[in-house]
């Protein structure tokens, strides 16, 4: 190798190490807040909510996959429990849970209802990578 490729490849590992430190939480974080789930907005290019509640089967049937997804990819997970944040459920037009909305930089860029599975949300999570 030249010196100019082992500067190169120094730079990559050093990128790769930073990106891995200031990478998104690899477990979901509950949502305290309307003020709370603005910084996690501002604080994570990519972050995936999951409107839920403690009383529904499909969304426990869910949670096990929206925990795999916070450790497996770039997106920050956050989980919203509509029953005790009311507010953010009628903000985000949720009406049935779980519902799945997909940020991009701070704006809505996906909306799914309903249990998903793994793959489909990795895919959708990939596009905007």
């Amino acid at each position: 190798m030249s010196d100019a490729e082992d500067i190169d490849d120094i730079r990559e590992k050093k990128k790769e190490k930073l990106r891995s430190m200031a990478g998104a939480p690899d477990e979901p974080v509950h949502v305290e807040g309307g003020t709370h789930l603005e910084e996690l907005l501002s604080e994570n290019r990519l972050l995936l909510v999951d409107f839920y509640a403690d009383w529904c089967g499909p969304c426990k049937m869910l949670e096990p996959t929206v925990e795999e997804i916070a450790a497996e990819t770039d997106a920050a997970v956050a989980k919203v429990d509509i029953d005790a944040h009311q507010d953010l459920a009628q903000q985000y037009q949720v009406q049935g849970v779980p519902t799945l909305y997909l940020f991009v930089d701070g704006e809505p860029a996906d909306r799914m209802v309903g249990v998903q599975d793994k793959s489909t949300l990795v895919e959708k999570i990939e596009a905007h990578a």
